[in-house]
């Protein structure tokens, strides 16, 4: 970001806390905003999976039990990124190629780029 006099150190309005200043990640209407409620509350889900872990390791749980909850953990992780890159698709991918020019590209480029951290996991 560079500094002008009229928003010395100020982030654009286009920025938010939680994409880090980078173009394209407007306020708005996310493609997951319908099923805000029900993300949240399977994220809870694996949180609580998530702290099962804690307590399995706490109380010396036998090993290949715990990494059967591991594994069923990155499993409800993998099957919430998936439904979250889908959401992604239809709403946010699915705009920029109405509006056309480069935005679809962008947006194209984006989401390859996070199907390829998903897989890398």
């Amino acid at each position: 970001m560079t500094t002008t006099e009229a928003g010395a150190g100020a982030p654009s309005p286009a920025a938010t806390d939680h994409d880090h200043g980078q173009p394209g990640h407007e306020h708005g209407v996310h493609g997951y905003h319908k099923q805000k409620d029900e993300h949240l509350k399977r994220l809870r889900r694996i949180e609580g999976q998530i702290r099962g872990l804690q307590r399995m390791v706490d109380e010396d749980v036998y090993c290949i039990d715990i990494l059967t909850q591991v594994s069923a953990s990155t499993k409800a992780l993998q099957s919430f990124a998936l439904q979250l890159l889908e959401e992604h698709l239809r709403h946010c991918v699915a705009d920029a190629a109405v509006k056309g020019g480069d935005e679809i590209d962008a947006k194209v480029e984006e989401a390859t780029k996070a199907i390829g951290r998903l897989l890398r996991t």
